[in-house]
């Protein structure tokens, strides 16, 4: 499965029934294991907590970040618990995009009373 809708959809698919069936509000871990292993279980490739290496003005990072769920090497995942989510959260996850140089990332908020409303579409506008 290569395709990032597909994907996406996939993983919001996933979340919303983690989200209806956990509830808003719980720990962002705990969410993230449960979330992997549901996207594991449908066949897709995730990796958690993947450290990601950054060079900048020639240093080298091995850890410069880690994001919480990279699917099929494609879709970054970041997740939050949170009650609001803030304008960097989203910042963060474009970086995340640009540093990895992926197109598409979703920003998934646990904490919010309705998945449909934690659920955010970040895209990087790669020239590709």
């Amino acid at each position: 499965m290569a395709d990032h809708n597909q994907i996406s959809g996939t993983i919001v698919d996933a979340a919303y029934r983690l989200h209806t069936g956990l509830g808003p509000g719980l720990l962002e871990s705990v969410y993230e294991a449960v979330l992997a292993r549901d996207l594991a279980r449908r066949g897709l490739d995730v990796e958690r907590q993947k450290a990601v290496p950054i060079d900048y003005d020639g240093l080298h990072f091995d850890e410069g970040f880690r994001v919480d769920l990279l699917v099929e090497g494609l879709v970054v995942v970041e997740l939050k618990s949170v009650e609001k989510l803030a304008p960097v959260h989203s910042k963060q996850l474009l970086t995340y995009l640009r540093l990895l140089d992926c197109r598409l990332g979703l920003l998934l908020n646990f904490g919010a009373p309705l998945m449909k409303d934690g659920i955010h579409r970040i895209v990087n506008n790669l020239n590709q």
